[in-house]
Order: C-alpha cells, then structure tokens, then sequence
C-alpha cells in the first residue's frame, strides 16, 4: 500500500502584489501546501510577512535569470548582467553559461546573497532551494548550487525530471525542446546533488500541467502516471508495510501582473502578466482536485514535514 505526500509548491512568491494574493489564496483554500520565494522580487518583503502571518511553509526560489541581483557588488561589472544592468534572462543565461562568460565565483556570490536575504526577511534559513527556470541543474551551475545547499545545511531542492513528459503531445515542439533540456540537464544532476547530501522527493510533476495545459484531470493524470511508473520501479522484495512516495507539483497560481507593478528590477514578464497565472489558480482550488487527493491518500504537506 503505497501512501502518497505531495507538496504543492507556488513559485515566485513575491513577484508582485498580485501574485502574492492569489498564492495566499490558494494556500488557505488547501490548494498550494509550499511556496519559492523570489527575494529579488518587489514585491518579496510583502511576501515574507505575509508567510509570517498565515504560517505558510517558504522556501527559495534562487534567481539568476530575471531581473537584479541582489548582491550590491555584483550589481556594477558583473558576468552575470547583460548590457542593459540586467541578469542575462532564461535563454540569455542559458547561452552565456555555454559561451563560457559567466564567473561560477559570482554565481555562488549571489546564491549566498539570496539566501541571505532570506533569512534577515524570514527569520530562518530555507529548508528547501530550488531555481527560477530551472537554471540550478545548467552545468557548472548545479555544482555551485549544491557547495552552497551544503555550506548552509539546507536539504532539499527539486530535480525536474517528470514522469511521462515525452507523451504529452499537447506541449508546443518549442516548450518540448526546453524541456527535455531541462530534463537532460537534471539527470546530469543527479550525481552532483547526491555526492552533496542534497534530497528532493520522488516524484517531480509540473511541466505538463503548466498555464493553459493545467486542468484537474490532468494533474490527476499526472500524478497517477508518476506514481504507477515510481512504483514499477520499487523492488518487490521484501515488501514494506506502508511505503510513503513523495510527490512535488510546481504550480504558478496568482493573478496576472499589471504593469508596471511587478518583476524582479526589469518590471513583470509576459508570463506573469498572462491569463494561464489566473487559470491555474482558479484550477487549484477546485473541489474535485481536493477529493481526488483524498480518494487517492494522497497527503498535503511540505518539505519541512518530510
């Protein structure tokens, strides 16, 4: 009998105001049980407090893609800030990494810096780090990211590598390429992370659901095609009593961005300012999702619960 735990994380807690509520929302309803924090975000010390007053359970959403750092020294003459004073953005980072123009002692500089951040706004440290547009598993990167998991005992973090990714044909070819990118570069991880002590759950969902794909019968899809091949892959013997599997959901739920409110120095993205933020949100807290968690044993929690 296998017992099921799933976080459902909200990233980019502290984006905007809007984005905040909604993910507030979402956490009373009992749809989202974890949020990522962008410290970088405008609107993160609002976030904090807001952690703070409904006890939300928060962890770090480590930016190096969008927006400012938050490191003053590297906020002049960094390799980490494009022409325009700005970090690099999703693919600008991703294709400076491979040009070699990126200081991997300037990267941790930063990751030390938002964690950092984080604590003098929250009062802890993270129990869980992760990365804005999964820029944590690029190579190079992913080395640096565990040295500082490791310096600052945080434990876990998130691998995106998603059950069943390569049959959801509903996913656009361009969207599909990064994606198996991100997966490629995730099993490449894997070592890395390990050799540090760093854990993540099981499971990771949340590429097939994302924005406009999101809908109930497909995060139920999506969890049972992740649970039926993590069980596959269990041995049979012996059998344990009760086997719990972890699950992790990435969600975006918020209400779209208005700019010019917003961002993380550069002003909201398109991504932020779209319907899919509203339609995920809205996906959320629907009833029938809640009963499926139930029917199926499937437990809410965070990563501090695992």
């Amino acid at each position: 009998m296998f017992q099921a735990k799933l976080i459902v994380t909200g990233d980019d807690f502290g984006y905007c105001p809007r984005r905040n509520q909604g993910i507030v929302e979402c956490f009373l309803a009992g749809a989202v049980s974890n949020v990522s924090l962008l410290v970088n975000g405008s609107a993160a010390a609002d976030a904090a407090k807001l952690a703070r007053r409904y006890n939300i359970p928060i962890g770090l959403h480590a930016n190096l893609s969008e927006g400012s750092p938050v490191s003053e020294v590297l906020k002049t003459n960094s390799s980490l800030l494009s022409e325009a004073g700005f970090f690099h953005g999703k693919m600008g980072f991703r294709t400076a990494l491979s040009k070699g123009l990126l200081n991997m002692s300037e990267v941790k500089q930063e990751l030390k810096a938002q964690v950092d951040l984080f604590h003098e706004l929250t009062g802890h440290l993270p129990p869980h780090m992760d990365g804005h547009q999964h820029v944590h598993v690029l190579p190079k990167v992913r080395h640096v990211f565990a040295e500082v998991l490791e310096e600052y005992g945080i434990e876990y973090t998130r691998v995106p590598v998603e059950p069943g990714l390569h049959n959801c044909d509903w996913i656009e070819p361009s969207m599909m390429d990064f994606y198996v990118g991100v997966e490629k570069d995730s099993l490449n991880t894997v070592d890395v992370f390990t050799k540090h002590g760093i854990r993540w759950p099981d499971i990771y969902i949340g590429l097939s659901t994302m924005g406009k794909n999101m809908s109930v019968s497909a995060i139920q899809n999506a969890i049972d095609t992740a649970i039926v091949d993590f069980t596959s892959k269990v041995p049979a013997h012996p059998v344990p009593q009760h086997r719990t599997v972890t699950i992790e959901l990435m969600v975006h739920p918020g209400y779209p961005s208005v700019p010019p409110i917003g961002g993380c120095g550069e002003g909201p993205d398109d991504f932020s300012q779209s319907w899919e933020r509203l339609h995920e949100l809205q996906t959320l807290i629907k009833p029938e999702l809640q009963s499926h968690y139930k029917t199926r044993n499937i437990q809410l929690c965070s990563f501090k619960d695992l």
